[in-house]
């Protein structure tokens, strides 16, 4: 039997990483929490070292790195492994990918928005970001698709959890990624 799969989009500094902790916390079935920071930022499977040296090109590999991780997905799924995915949908050729890869999928996807202020705030705060970064994502981020549930980062963190898992739990097919694959219309 195939994992579920929980998608949560937004831009950087959104809240993402936290919101799907808790989950991983509170969620009765066990999720993976899977993410680009986890192979970028906090993984040590990319030579990133030797990008920021300059010995390899970010811009060269960025295009695999992401068609890697978009096909990636399905293949945990498919084995059974349930996933939290946290995501920075940056392109509709994105969105278009994922729905194609993801749409027979018992997939639940989350739009997670927060102010412009709050994520330049947060964006400073982290200090691990590039600046404008969150500003870039803001623009575009929720552009090329259609959520099954979103919730408003500046919410309590406890509320947005049982929002989100109250939705989970009463979710009914078709699901946003059915009717974005029907459409075609991202």
């Amino acid at each position: 039997m195939s994992g579920k799969i929980i998608l949560i989009n937004g831009a950087s500094s959104a809240g993402k990483s936290t919101l799907c902790r808790a989950l991983q916390a509170t969620l009765e079935e066990p999720f993976w929490h899977f993410s680009i920071d986890h192979l970028i930022r906090q993984g040590t499977g990319l030579p990133m070292e030797r990008v920021r040296k300059g010995d390899f090109s970010w811009r060269e590999m960025r295009p695999a790195f992401f068609d890697g991780f978009h096909r990636c997905l399905p293949a945990l799924a498919t084995a059974g492994n349930h996933l939290l995915v946290e995501h920075i949908v940056e392109t509709e050729e994105w969105m278009q990918r994922l729905v194609a890869l993801l749409h027979s999928f018992d997939i639940y996807f989350v739009g997670v928005h927060c102010p412009l202020p709050e994520l330049e705030r947060r964006e400073i705060a982290r200090g691990d970001r590039k600046p404008g970064e969150a500003k870039r994502d803001f623009e575009v981020t929720h552009t090329f698709g259609v959520y099954d549930f979103e919730v408003d980062a500046t919410e309590p963190l406890d509320e947005n959890v049982q929002k989100v898992i109250t939705a989970w739990k009463a979710r009914q097919r078709p699901h946003a990624f059915d009717r974005m694959f029907v459409n075609k219309s991202l």
